[in-house]
């Protein structure tokens, strides 16, 4: 959806653009061939390798400004650089990057053998082991459940606090052969471990938390005109997405027996086009982007 997504994110080649999942570069460097000299893209990341990355583009080309910080930060980045109001759009592609999987020292994969992690920021933050450590059950039955949509979530969670007290849970194979020998129905072409590791990585990283303070903000952000594009990975953050642009669409809450016109709801944002999915072009040369949706809105006042 590369494409797709930078196009519809560039309508003013002029403007101050934002890419909040900067990963390895690649929507920044299709945004930085549409703009011209007078364009700014502000690159955010929490991944320090990201921002390695992301320096690295700054030397080649003046116009990109790098920050690692985390999207959720947006609204106070924007203060810094005194552009509130005035940003042209803001991308966020979400989840976990393909270099970050790749990486079995990441802890991301329950397929490789590495250190259990999951931390987008290396710097900071409590490891999957940490929290697999010290999480009470329900916390873990509840994170299960909520993030990963698990539905043996207490089967798995009593699983892993009978494991730890025998031994650390301290590597990706061995947490997912837990998970693994306590799940009772695999689904077809999927690991038993693959909602599990999916709900510790947003609990850690705070994703849904982190999305939902992000999309508070960027209807200030926006300039009239402007554009947010977001790709989502998986139903639980592109229902957050959906939810918020039509509460934008809608505008202020009125009783519903009170006579308001339209323009007196104060809608902020209107939906461009339908939701897009990856192509089955798209799909065969990353399996990764099955999931991906895309959703444009625009700031209209």
């Amino acid at each position: 959806m590369l494409q797709q997504s930078v196009e519809a994110l560039v309508t003013d080649k002029d403007g101050f653009y934002i890419d909040g999942t900067f990963g390895r570069g690649g929507h920044s460097r299709v945004i930085l061939e549409k703009l011209s000299s007078q364009g700014k893209l502000l690159v955010i990341d929490k991944d320090p390798e990201a921002i390695k990355e992301a320096f690295l583009l700054q030397q080649q080309d003046e116009r990109v400004i790098v920050e690692h910080s985390s999207f959720a930060e947006l609204e106070q980045l924007a203060g810094k650089h005194s552009v509130m109001g005035k940003v042209a759009g803001v991308l966020l592609d979400l989840g976990v990057s393909s270099p970050q999987l790749d990486d079995a020292a990441r802890g991301f994969s329950f397929s490789r053998e590495g250190p259990l992690d999951m931390r987008m920021d290396t710097q900071s933050g409590v490891t999957a082991a940490q929290w697999v450590a010290e999480a009470k059950e329900e916390e873990l039955i509840k994170v299960f459940f909520e993030y990963g949509e698990e539905k043996f979530s207490r089967r798995i969670a009593r699983a892993i606090v009978r494991e730890r007290e025998l031994a650390p849970i301290t590597t990706t194979i061995q947490l997912a052969e837990i998970v693994k020998q306590a799940h009772p129905a695999w689904e077809k072409h999927k690991h038993p471990a693959t909602r599990v590791f999916q709900a510790i990585r947003i609990a850690i990283n705070r994703e849904l938390l982190d999305l939902e303070k992000a999309l508070s903000e960027i209807t200030e952000l926006l300039c009239v005109g402007g554009r947010m594009v977001v790709i989502s990975f998986h139903s639980l953050e592109d229902r957050l997405v959906k939810q918020f642009i039509s509460k934008q669409e809608r505008g202020d809450d009125y009783p519903s027996d009170m006579a308001v016109t339209q323009a007196q709801l104060n809608p902020r944002l209107k939906r461009i086009g339908k939701q897009v999915r990856a192509s089955v072009e798209e799909v065969a040369l990353n399996v990764r982007s099955r999931s991906a949706v895309l959703r444009v809105a625009e700031k209209i006042a």
